[in-house]
Parts: structure tokens; C-alpha cells; sequence
């Protein structure tokens, strides 16, 4: 299971958000993610690996042509990290109302 952690690690590179944010438009291959990137197609395939490798991506095969792979996000592998930002925001909702209430508190007296 991928831990969220390893779920930011990933998208602590600028490249793979970028592949991210191109994924969110929609399905790519490789080298349209790469040319969009401006890196090279070695780079990119690293890059992929990580990210499908969290379980961010996943990766389908034509039919017809078992070297032609597309690109596209998996919803499902976003429920851990969407988990945890529930929680920290959860948690400064808390801590935000504890303080209004302080405030509100100390301006009685």
C-alpha cells in the first residue's frame, strides 16, 4: 500500500506535477507529456514510473499496438492523500475555531 508519504515525495517534482496537471486535462502518450515537459523520452519514462509505481497513473496498451501506451490518472490512487488532507484541514478547523473562541473570549473582558 502506498503511504502518503511516498504519495508527496512523488509530487514533490515540478516535472511529475506538471504530468499530473496535463493527465488532469485528459489521456497522453508519452511524448506528448515529454514534449510538453521539455524533456527528454528516457526522462520521461522515469518520471512515469514513479508516479504509476504510487498508483497517481495508470498506463493502457492499445489493442492493435502493444508498444502504443496512453497515460491517464486513477482516481482511486488519490483517496490516500485526499484522506489526509481531510484530516490536516479538519484539524486547522479546529484549532482556527479554538482561537476565535479565545478571541472572542477575551474581548468580554
Amino acid at each position: 500500500m502506498t503511504t502518503t508519504g511516498q504519495i508527496l515525495e512523488a509530487l514533490a517534482d515540478p516535472t511529475r506535477r506538471g504530468v499530473v496537471e496535463q493527465l488532469a486535462q485528459g489521456p497522453r502518450r508519452a511524448g506528448e507529456l515529454a514534449q510538453a515537459a521539455g524533456v527528454s523520452a528516457p526522462a520521461m519514462s522515469r518520471h512515469l514510473r514513479v508516479l504509476l509505481g504510487v498508483g497517481l497513473i495508470v498506463d493502457e496498451r492499445n489493442r492493435h499496438d502493444a508498444r502504443l501506451r496512453v497515460f491517464r490518472l486513477r482516481p482511486e490512487g488519490w483517496s490516500e492523500l485526499d484522506g489526509w488532507l481531510e484530516g490536516m484541514q479538519a484539524a486547522w478547523q479546529q484549532q482556527l475555531g479554538a482561537f476565535r473562541d479565545y478571541t472572542a473570549e477575551r474581548g468580554k473582558h
